[in-house]
């Protein structure tokens, strides 16, 4: 049976249509929903849906390798939906990678503890944005995780959330067009200058 839900993230999706007029965002909401109901979409298909707002919206989908488009997060949060409520059924029925392993089943207890720190590690990759290329897995970052690591570092919170919202609302791609691979590598050479420094840090660097 088909999974009817898949995970939404209101503050990833409120940074990534910032600057969309409602009419876009409601184009793009529909666009996702019908790749979730019916796959990867034709030419025709989208412009059935939401006509001359395709122009718009283009960039938040890419072309597959038959030329039909898609949004590449939600494929990714489909896939990491269904491997989320297949180990639970595994775990219902106390099976687990050690029994498949060993070719046997092991107790109930066995494979629901086992199961259950497997759903752990998933729970917590929930709230996480995936995108695989060439083997690579870069996790895209929270905006509170980047919040956090400009204070760490001594850099104020709104050029934290100016650098956020400049690459999540472009699908972490760079103004090169490349794919940002390494954010907090990102983030040191392109964003912590000294007009981003929190104020304490200014005059700290003033004192003799």
């Amino acid at each position: 049976m088909k999974d009817p839900a898949f995970l939404f993230y209101p503050n990833d999706y409120l940074g990534g249509t910032m600057g969309m007029t409602f009419e876009e965002k409601g184009a793009y909401i529909e666009l996702l929903m019908m790749q979730f109901n019916r796959g990867h979409m034709t030419p025709h298909m989208i412009g059935q849906t939401v006509g001359q707002i395709w122009d718009k919206i283009q960039d938040k989908f890419i072309r597959d390798e038959n030329g039909l488009w898609y949004n590449e997060r939600l494929d990714v949060e489909k896939e990491k939906r269904k491997t989320f409520t297949d180990s639970r059924k595994n775990n219902i029925l106390g099976v687990n990678q050690y029994t498949k392993i060993n070719g046997k089943k092991s107790g109930h207890m066995d494979g629901h503890m086992t199961s259950h720190m497997v759903n752990v590690n998933e729970d917590v990759n929930v709230n996480k944005n995936v995108s695989k290329k060439e083997g690579k897995i870069f996790v895209f970052p929270t905006i509170d995780e980047v919040k956090k690591y400009f204070s760490e570092n001594g850099y104020s919170e709104q050029s934290a959330i100016t650098a956020f919202n400049y690459y999540n609302v472009a699908n972490w791609i760079d103004s090169k067009g490349r794919k940002v691979k390494n954010w907090k590598q990102k983030m040191i050479s392109v964003w912590f200058k000294p007009e981003n420094k929190l104020q304490q840090f200014k005059k700290e660097k003033m004192m003799p």
